[in-house]
């Protein structure tokens, strides 16, 4: 047998039952693939996570800079937690596919995943095309390439777990608290110094050191695209385990 067919065969892969495109929209071929290769998966996330948290001001190399830098360095320390929301989400699916491929599948992990890839792998496309201009100016353009590219391939990720999860409400309940909360503090209820959503193009920081501007509709703009992705997230989980359901590869 081929490398592709060996990739791609369903022999000793979770079953794949059939569902509504809107909440299985990868071809089988691809979701054996990413499943068959979950440790290779895991690893690249675990990869971009820390990528992700030295383009937030993490930063251990190079040498020269601080250690807490960039817009880690605006924020006030209690609020970091909040910061760095697609390296939060990769690592949510790093542990996903990690747990799974161990036997230890975590509900509550991959609801968290779920949410973190279908919201960050939408939200920062969004904003990278809405603001183009601004992004373009700020990066180079292979950088914007990658993180347009790198978090879509993150929705794609997110289409996997149906075949690993089973998504009980108390786990979406979870993954829905910690969304929305980012929601409120990202936008609406800083807590302590600005909002927290990651920088956008005609921000700067405050001159006392602590929390960044934010210009308007900009900031609007970027509350709509992330308050609708975790509303979403919450009817494609929802939508999924009652399908599951629907189809008996679930009890009600």
């Amino acid at each position: 047998m081929s490398l592709l067919a060996d990739l791609t065969s369903d022999d000793g892969l979770p079953d794949r039952p059939e569902l509504p495109w809107y909440v299985a929209p990868l071809p089988r071929a691809v979701e054996n693939i990413g499943l068959r290769l979950a440790t290779v998966v895991v690893a690249i996330n675990l990869v971009g996570t820390a990528f992700g948290f030295w383009y937030y001001g993490v930063h251990p190399l190079p040498l020269s800079d601080p250690l807490i830098t960039w817009q880690l360095g605006g924020t006030p320390p209690s609020m970091w937690i909040f910061v760095p929301d697609s390296p939060v989400a990769t690592l949510f699916i790093a542990l996903a596919l990690g747990l799974w491929k161990l036997g230890r599948s975590n509900e509550y992990v991959n609801a968290l995943a779920f949410f973190g890839c279908w919201k960050l792998g939408l939200w920062t496309p969004f904003v990278l095309l809405a603001f183009a201009d601004g992004f373009t100016a700020a990066n180079p353009l292979p950088m914007y390439l990658f993180l347009l590219f790198s978090h879509l391939a993150m929705t794609v990720e997110g289409f996997l777990l149906y075949r690993i999860a089973e998504f009980p409400v108390r786990a979406v309940a979870v993954a829905l608290a910690w969304y929305g909360l980012n929601d409120v503090v990202d936008y609406f209820i800083p807590v302590a110094g600005t909002p927290h959503h990651t920088l956008m193009p005609g921000q700067v920081l405050l001159d006392s050191g602590v929390g960044f501007t934010h210009p308007s509709p900009t900031h609007e703009i970027a509350a709509a695209g992330a308050v609708v992705l975790t509303l979403t997230a919450t009817f494609l989980v929802l939508a999924t385990r009652v399908k599951l359901v629907e189809v008996g590869a679930l009890r009600s």
